[in-house]
């Protein structure tokens, strides 16, 4: 008995059905995963944004403090 030979039509279409379906939801579960990550990188990406400005900002504060500093007369002890 060859297997070959025995192929019965409706095994070879839900065969295709099963097939189909599976090869669907996976490029539904890539596509969310990609969503995701997506999200992730623009969260990301806010976050590094906010953390420049604020280390600009104390670069500049801190700048300015220096100059406030630099103004006055060095202290002896």
């Amino acid at each position: 008995m060859d297997s070959n030979n025995n192929q019965d039509p409706n095994n070879t279409a839900d065969l295709t059905d099963f097939v189909q379906n599976l090869l669907q939801q996976m490029q539904t579960r890539f596509q969310q995963m990609s969503d995701s990550i997506i999200g992730r990188i623009d969260e990301m990406g806010s976050r590094i944004d906010d953390l420049e400005k604020s280390i600009g900002d104390l670069i500049q504060q801190a700048g300015l403090e220096e100059v406030d500093m630099g103004s006055k007369p060095p202290t002896t002890t």
